[in-house]
C-alpha cells in the first residue's frame, strides 16, 4: 500500500461519513489528504493530521473526528491498525502483505514507476540556457545545463508536456565583434578593441578557412559578414555537441534574430499596445511596468529608433505564449536577479497572470577547486574553463549529480577530487554503487535459477516481507512517486538526489540484516524469492531516480 493509495482510502472513508451524515463538510470532501511517514519509531507506518485539518469545518473536535475515521479505516483491506495520538493524529500500520505488494508494483511498473499525473494537461516551456554563440559553453552555463534539464525531467515525470528551449543570443554588436575577431585571427591581424581572445578564436578561424578557403579573398564588408556567419555556425554546432555529450538535449534552439526577421517584435509590441500598457515619452516607446510592481517603467524603443534588449525579451515571451505554452519558466543567473520583477510585470502587461504564466528561477554561482586553487573563467580573456574541460576533468555523471543535488539558489564551492572520489563519502558513487551491487545480486540470482528481475514470480508472497528493515525499504520505495511530484511542483530536483541517497542507505541496512540469496547447499525458498523482488524493485527506483537527474545507473563498478 503506497501513501497515495492510503490517502485515497482515507478520502473514501470521509466520503462515506459525509454521505451517511456523520460529518458535514461545507466545502466538500478534499480530493486528497496528506499521508506522511512518522518521524518516530513505533508511531505506525504512516500518519495523517486530517482530523485536525477538518475538525473546525466539520464543527467537531479533532479527536472525535479521528475516532470516526479510525473505526472505518481499520476495516480497509491492507490496514492492520489505526491509533489516535495527541490531539487527533492518526497513526496507521499497514499489513505486511499490503506493504510488500509495493515491491511487485514497482517491478511491474518498471521505467514508469514514479511518474504521476499531477501536472497532466499543462504545457510548460523551460528556457534554461541563454548564451551567445561567441565561444564555448563554460562553468557559468554548466549548472543550468544540469538543473534546467533535471527540472524539465521531473516536470515531464509529473505528467506535464515539456519543451526544453535554448535561447541563442545571436543579434547585436557582440556578434559583429565576434566575427571581426575570427576574421582578424584568420588574416593574422590584431584582435579588435573589445574583441574576443583565446585559443578557441584561432581554432574557429582555421576551421572556417579550411571549409571555405575563398573567404579570405572576399571584399572587406562581404568578408566580415561571411566570417561572422561561418564562425557562428561552427560555434553553435560545437555548443550543441558539448551539451549532447553532457546528456542535455533541447527541443528548440530559438534564434533571437528570428524575432526580428519574422516581425515578431513588432507583433508583440502591437499586442501590448492593445492591452493599454505602452506609452510614448521623450521620443521613445515605453512599457508602464510600474503598474505591476516594477521599480520603473521600461524603454522598448529608444529615441534613436533602436530596440532595447527588453523589447526582444517581451516579444520572445509573447511568442512563447502564442505557441500555446501555459507556463514559461526562465532559469537565470545570480546577476539577473533584477529581471524577476520586470519579467513578471511584462507578463502582466501582456494580459497574463504573473503568478501562473511566468516563473523565474535564480541560480547562484559555482566555484570548482582543483589542488586548492579555484578554476577561473573569462570568455573575453581566453582563460575560460569550458564545459568540455569540466567533463574531461570530472566526468558527466559526477558533475551532473553533484550540481543537481543542491538547491539552485545556494552558492557552491566544489572540489574536483571530492567529486571523483570512489568512496561512500561521495554521494554519486554511493548511489551508483548501490545500483551496481543490486545488479550483481540479481545476476547471481539468475545463475541460481531465480526468475529474471523484470518479472514477479507467480508464487511471490508479499506477506513474507515482514522484517523491520524490509518494511523500512518498502516504505522508502513507496515514497518515490511523491518525491518526484514534489520535486516537480517546487522545481527542486535536488529532492530526488537526496531521496536516492537516503534510499541507498536504507537498502544497505536491509542487505546487512536480511540475507537475500541462499548460502551454500541451502535450498531456495519463498523468502529468497520475495526478497529478490524487493531487491529488483529497489534497483528500479534507483535507476529511475538517476535517470531524472541525467545520470547513468551502472550495472558494474
Amino acid at each position: 500500500m503506497t501513501p497515495e493509495q492510503l490517502s485515497a482510502a482515507i478520502v473514501d472513508v470521509l466520503t462515506t461519513l459525509s454521505d451517511q451524515g456523520a460529518i458535514t463538510l461545507p466545502d466538500g470532501v478534499p480530493a486528497s489528504v496528506t499521508v506522511e511517514r512518522p518521524r518516530q519509531k513505533g508511531h505506525g507506518d504512516y500518519a495523517t493530521n486530517v482530523a485536525l485539518q477538518l475538525a473546525k469545518k466539520a464543527r467537531t473536535n479533532p479527536r472525535a473526528l479521528a475516532e470516526l475515521v479510525q473505526e472505518r479505516l481499520r476495516a480497509v483491506d491492507g490496514v492492520a491498525d489505526v491509533e489516535i495520538a495527541g490531539p487527533g493524529f492518526l497513526n496507521i500500520s499497514v499489513s505486511a502483505g499490503a506493504q510488500g505488494a509495493v515491491a511487485a508494483q514497482v517491478v511491474e511498473s518498471g521505467d514508469e514507476y514514479g511518474r504521476t499525473s499531477t501536472l497532466s494537461g499543462e504545457r510548460i516551456n523551460v528556457e534554461f540556457i541563454s548564451a551567445n554563440p561567441t565561444g564555448p559553453l563554460h562553468l557559468g552555463h554548466t549548472r543550468w545545463a544540469v538543473v534546467g534539464d533535471a527540472v524539465a525531467r521531473v516536470l515531464d515525470a509529473a505528467g506535464a508536456e515539456v519543451t526544453r528551449e535554448f535561447y541563442i543570443n545571436d543579434r547585436g554588436n557582440q556578434m559583429n565583434l565576434f566575427g571581426a575577431s575570427v576574421e582578424a585571427a584568420a588574416l593574422g591581424l590584431p584582435t579588435p578593441e573589445n574583441g574576443y581572445h583565446g585559443g578557441y578564436v584561432a581554432d574557429l578561424a582555421r576551421e572556417v578557412v579550411a571549409a571555405e578557403p575563398g573567404i579570405v579573398d572576399l571584399p572587406e564588408g562581404e568578408r566580415h559578414t561571411a566570417f561572422r556567419e561561418a564562425a557562428y555556425a561552427v560555434q553553435l554546432r560545437q555548443q550543441q555537441h558539448q551539451l549532447e555529450r553532457f546528456e542535455t538535449r533541447f527541443d528548440v534552439w530559438f534564434s533571437e534574430r528570428s524575432l526580428h526577421d519574422n516581425d515578431d517584435v513588432a507583433a508583440g509590441l502591437e499586442k501590448l499596445r492593445a492591452q493599454g500598457h505602452l506609452f510614448d515619452a521623450d521620443g521613445a516607446l515605453w512599457m508602464r511596468t510600474t503598474d505591476f510592481d516594477d521599480d520603473k517603467d521600461r524603454v522598448l524603443i529608444k529615441s534613436d529608433g533602436s530596440l532595447t534588449y527588453f523589447a526582444s525579451d517581451t516579444a520572445y515571451y509573447v511568442h512563447k505564449r502564442e505557441r500555446g505554452f501555459d507556463r514559461c519558466i526562465y532559469l537565470l543567473g545570480a546577476d539577473h536577479h533584477g529581471y524577476v520583477n520586470r519579467l513578471r510585470a511584462m507578463a502582466a502587461c501582456a494580459g497574463d497572470d504573473p503568478d501562473h504564466h511566468i516563473e523565474v528561477l535564480i541560480g547562484q554561482m559555482v566555484k570548482i577547486m582543483k589542488d586548492g586553487q579555484e578554476l577561473k573563467l573569462s570568455k573575453r580573456a581566453g582563460t575560460l574553463v569550458t564545459l568540455e574541460e569540466l567533463v574531461d576533468l570530472i566526468g558527466v555523471d559526477a558533475l551532473r549529480y553533484t550540481l543537481a543535488r543542491y538547491p539552485a539558489d545556494s552558492p557552491l564551492t566544489l572540489d574536483a577530487a571530492e567529486m571523483t572520489k570512489q568512496s561512500s563519502d561521495n554521494p554519486v558513487f554511493y548511489v551508483q554503487y548501490a545500483h551496481a551491487r543490486i545488479s550483481s545480486i540479481l545476476r547471481n540470482a539468475a545463475d541460481l535459477g531465480f526468475a529474471g528481475p523484470g518479472s514477479v514470480p507467480e508464487d511471490f508472497d508479499p506477506a513474507l516481507l515482514s522484517h523491520e528493515k524490509e518494511g523500512e525499504l518498502l516504505r522508502a520505495l513507496a515514497e518515490f512517486p511523491r518525491v518526484v511530484a514534489s520535486a516537480a511542483e517546487l522545481r527542486e530536483p535536488h529532492r530526488v538526489a537526496r531521496y536516492l541517497e537516503d534510499t541507498a542507505g536504507v537498502y544497505h541496512r536491509f542487505y546487512d540484516n536480511c540475507r537475500v540469496l541462499p548460502m551454500g547447499d541451502e535450498e531456495p525458498n519463498d523468502l529468497h524469492r520475495a526478497r529478490l523482488v524487493l531487491v529488483a524493485a529497489t534497483r528500479t527506483v534507483l535507476a529511475n531516480g538517476l535517470r531524472l537527474l541525467g545520470v547513468s545507473a551502472p550495472e558494474r563498478m
